[in-house]
């Protein structure tokens, strides 16, 4: 049994080296990495076109380690130990149901309804989840040691989205995993969820305005999450505000929306930051 999840560890890192050679050397319309990198340069070059803080270098502070970060995040985080690992805990986790006669764990096979429905319910589901979670990692105080890499952006632009410990993945992936498998969501609707939320991701962390008008209360918007990224958090929230990470729907549902003035100029990070490490790997530390 043991090597029967070994051999499942070990296929997994050959499986995705062989993977990422592919995606880095084969562009196509289903390629994360060429999708991370035309998706970084289109919101670079609206935030040297028209930045929102004109006064911000166009390479602003940290902007090569948020840089380094997302490729680490999307890529080599997987390469090291992410997806081999993930691999033994997906199969260990069906080998559970089945002695316990579960062999299916999709109650509500979406793949089955147009598509455009099922990627739109697999969207909404993942977003409130992860919007879930996001409060998780500002309430639990182990958590919050791991988010607080994220929350160290001094400078806000795009590449600040994927800024955050690998600690996260693992947290956002184990959570997210058992709701979406119920649902029936594969990996080919993932794709098209995963770039949506990518490009999204990237226009929230932005240096760029761009005035939704109501849409404001669907997505979420630089105007709006630049507030969670503010140094001092409003007394009637202590643990922090704007939550959304694609949608803002659910902030202004439960009452975690807090837009008080044009934060352009707001003070960003959290109490201590300044002896916070600058550092990638001191970053990393447990």
């Amino acid at each position: 049994m043991l090597k029967h999840y070994f051999d499942i560890f070990v296929n997994g890192y050959a499986g995705y080296a062989g993977y990422l050679f592919n995606e880095i050397t084969h562009p196509s319309w289903h390629n994360y990495f060429y999708w991370l990198l035309g998706v970084s340069l289109f919101f670079m070059a609206l935030e040297w076109i028209a930045p929102w803080r004109p006064y911000q270098a166009k390479f602003r502070k940290d902007f090569w380690l948020d840089a380094f970060y997302m490729f680490f995040n999307f890529f080599l985080f997987s390469l090291i130990i992410y997806n081999a690992a993930s691999d033994v805990f997906v199969n260990l986790f069906k080998d559970f149901l089945h002695t316990i006669g579960i062999t299916n764990l999709t109650l509500l096979p979406v793949e089955r309804l147009p598509l455009w429905s099922h990627l739109l319910i697999g969207f909404v589901v993942r977003d409130f989840v992860q919007w879930q979670t996001h409060r998780l990692l500002h309430r639990v105080p182990w958590l919050w040691h791991y988010h607080k890499v994220h929350h160290s952006v001094e400078q806000m632009g795009f590449a600040a989205h994927l800024r955050y410990h690998w600690m996260e993945n693992v947290v956002y992936r184990t959570i997210e995993y058992i709701p979406l498998a119920m649902i029936g969501i594969g990996l080919n609707d993932f794709f098209v969820i995963h770039i949506f939320t990518l490009a999204v991701g990237h226009f929230n962390h932005s240096n760029i305005k761009l005035p939704l008008g109501p849409l404001k209360y669907i997505f979420n918007n630089p105007q709006m999450h630049i507030w969670h990224h503010a140094h001092h958090m409003p007394k009637s929230h202590p643990y922090g505000i704007n939550f959304g990470i694609t949608l803002s729907l659910w902030d202004y549902l439960f009452g975690t929306a807090h837009l008080p003035h044009d934060g352009r100029d707001i003070k960003l990070g959290f109490d201590g930051i300044e002896q916070f490490p600058s550092k990638f790997w001191e970053q990393q530390k447990p």
